[in-house]
């Protein structure tokens, strides 16, 4: 089974259907699939089509993460109290992502951002075109084009010569490359999945500011349409306060979620003036048949960790 791209049109297309897009006259082949891992984990390099965004990516490396699933519909109460407080093992991947493919997916491509500790500002170190993706959300295969993938870190990290630097690199900056906690909870056939990251700590002269970066994925698992159009955040620091913020949509879109392009993710940062908190909150989504709903946030813990990063890529 080949993989075929719109040449100048738009991203990853298989012929099987697997990932979200369409056939369109103008294809060219890129690779061909290869059977998906049931066990064990993929090497670095290894090419793969993100199964519901429909990018072109690579593994750099892999990260085991505490999965907290609110669902877990076969498990007695006991049983699913004890999975959240735990924590399911699974494995995910710091990936690139083929610059080519980027304007045409709905992920913002900026998901490893650092808090520069050079200066009491709030300016942010940005590594575009970067993600982390889910054992289950790799497609491998086999790439026929040379360069398989284009972004400007391939070279550095996955060269003749780049794998030390790559391990040198994630050696660095651990810390805040790290995916430790993933959580999910479904409302209504909406699944949203948050996985929060420490990003450092602003020192001043008043007070010690902390910073986290959140990346929420949203996905349609009905037949219906939904649209998100309100967002509602409540936000509890160990200080003692405890902020609500409400607006419309996410990121400045009203993403609409349907069985063609089913899944939306974004990244948002927060702050607070300590160094642990919580956030959870609500999505108020709005179906084709006209019925509103809220669909739950799963909570999530803000932790501080290390000391701030030195940013290097």
């Amino acid at each position: 089974m080949f993989i075929f791209v719109r040449r100048r049109v738009l991203g990853p297309c298989l012929r099987s259907g697997a990932a979200q897009t369409m056939m369109y006259a103008r294809l060219a082949e890129v690779g061909k699939l290869e059977e998906p891992k049931r066990e064990g984990e993929y090497d670095t390099g290894q090419m793969f089509v993100h199964s519901v965004f429909g990018y072109r990516g690579v593994v750099l490396f892999p990260w085991v993460a505490a999965v907290f699933d609110r669902d877990l519909p076969n498990m007695g109460f006991e049983e699913r109290h004890k999975e959240k407080m735990k924590g399911a093992k699974q494995t995910f991947y710091q990936v690139l992502i083929d610059t080519r493919d980027c304007p045409f997916i709905r992920a913002q491509t900026e998901a490893v951002t650092f808090l520069g500790n050079q200066d009491s500002s709030r300016s942010l170190f940005a590594v575009p075109g970067l993600d982390y993706v889910s054992h289950e959300d790799v497609l491998p295969y086999t790439a026929s084009e040379k360069p398989p993938l284009r972004h400007e870190l391939y070279d550095k990290f996955l060269g003749d010569k780049g794998r030390e630097t790559l391990r040198s690199w994630q050696a660095k900056n651990h810390p805040w490359l790290q995916l430790s906690e993933v959580h999910r909870e479904t409302t209504e056939s909406v699944r949203v999945t948050v996985i929060p990251f420490y990003m450092g700590c602003r020192e001043s002269q008043v007070a010690s500011v902390f910073w986290w970066r959140y990346s929420v994925r949203l996905e349609n698992l009905g037949d219906l349409s939904v649209q998100l159009r309100e967002r509602h955040w409540r936000i509890f620091s160990l200080s003692g306060t405890l902020e609500t913020v409400r607006g419309r949509g996410v990121v400045g879109q009203e993403p609409l979620l349907s069985k063609q392009l089913p899944a939306f993710q974004y990244s948002s940062h927060v702050s607070l003036q300590a160094p642990s908190g919580h956030m959870w909150g609500t999505f108020r989504m709005e179906r084709e048949d006209g019925v509103s709903f809220d669909c739950r946030v799963p909570s999530f813990s803000l932790e501080s960790k290390g000391s701030d990063p030195t940013p290097s890529a």
